[in-house]
């Protein structure tokens, strides 16, 4: 057990859990109508940043307003990412009985299906949060991050081409579940097409949309527009790569055997969600377009509850970690965002579980 970590006996492992179970009971009987209006506030703010963005780009004739399109376009895409698609999809605003906000259908504006997020993340990360052979977020299958996992030479490149990754994380993240398989006499093409349709008609559609159709419609203006587009998109997946590393590996954060998936009980699940987590602190605005994520070690505990509870939630959590000597892991983002770059090039080289 690491020093950050008090290891509990079975007795506080359950009372540990009954809390948190108390906390989560507690604050769904509050869920309603105030969760409903901030969720549709969003939604709003998502289409009206966007339109605005699109409209911006038309105009970028005019000096400097290509740069305010970017902006507005890039904020759109990050609060549709962040705090309104990747909510809804956990099911947190299922209670309105909203088609708009229905968890199980809602689709975003990125390249991967949801559905697929709904496998990979949903299920598979916030079941199996940070257990080896069961989490595929762990590095995202390419980048060592914790010294449990295996090394091999290819990790000495890591610091470089995990730079270069956070300008394309959505497509990272889209490509998690895509099937690679090759098809007997179908070429690899054919084969990624074919075992991947739903994918393949998610991905072709937003490239077309923003790559070709928006840029035709400018007209003269379509290398500006295409340009604009792609900009936003890259800060998009910077700012995506920046909150979701910040929230996963950090020094404190854990890894654990995969023996730990046989132990489900609450107690022990609830400190996995804390051990394997981090939150960076900041004020309300960063909040939101983290999509409370800032909140992870809230978010892994209660991924049903609407995000934009955690704010309230987090000193309870915290109150009851410190009574449990369980480390409540935040700092600001640099901080977090040092240790996340500190772990890539730590463990890019040769290192004991120990070290």
């Amino acid at each position: 057990m690491s020093e950050y970590y008090k290891k509990l006996s079975d007795a506080e492992t359950e009372a540990f859990g009954a809390e948190i179970d108390a906390l989560k009971l507690d604050v769904k009987k509050k869920i309603g109508e105030k969760d409903a209006r901030y969720i549709r506030k969003i939604h709003r703010a998502v289409r009206y940043t966007g339109v605005l963005g699109r409209g911006l780009l038309f105009l970028s004739f005019i000096p400097y307003v290509w740069f305010f399109g970017v902006a507005f376009l890039a904020l759109s895409k990050i609060l549709d990412n962040m705090e309104l698609g990747h909510n809804v999809i956990h099911g947190q605003f299922d209670f309105m009985g909203d088609p708009t906000f229905e968890g199980k259908k809602y689709e975003w504006d990125i390249i991967g299906t949801s559905d697929n997020w709904r496998e990979t993340h949903n299920y598979k990360h916030h079941t199996y949060t940070n257990i080896e052979g069961h989490d595929e977020d762990i590095g995202y299958g390419f980048i060592r991050v914790f010294a449990e996992q295996k090394w091999n030479p290819w990790f000495l490149l890591q610091p470089i081409y995990t730079f270069f990754f956070a300008f394309v994380f959505e497509w990272g993240v889209a490509l998690q579940n895509v099937k690679f398989e090759k098809t007997p006499g179908k070429t690899l093409f054919q084969s990624l097409r074919d075992n991947n349709q739903e994918e393949w008609k998610k991905m072709k559609w937003q490239v077309l949309k923003d790559y070709v159709v928006f840029p035709l419609l400018a007209g003269p203006l379509f290398l500006t527009v295409l340009a604009g587009n792609a900009v936003a998109n890259i800060i998009r997946s910077l700012w995506t790569f920046t909150i979701i590393f910040c929230g996963h590996f950090t020094d404190k954060a854990q890894v654990f055997p995969e023996s730990a998936v046989k132990d489900t009980r609450n107690g022990h699940w609830y400190l996995r969600q804390i051990q394997g987590s981090s939150n960076i602190s900041g004020g309300k605005l960063f909040h939101i377009l983290s999509g409370n994520l800032s909140h992870q070690i809230e978010h892994h505990l209660f991924p049903e509850i609407p995000a934009n509870r955690y704010a309230e939630l987090a000193p309870k959590v915290r109150e009851i970690c410190e009574r449990y000597g369980q480390t409540y892991n935040t700092g600001r983002l640099s901080k977090q965002f040092g240790q996340v770059w500190y772990r890539i090039f730590r463990h890019a080289f040769p290192s004991s579980v120990a070290a």
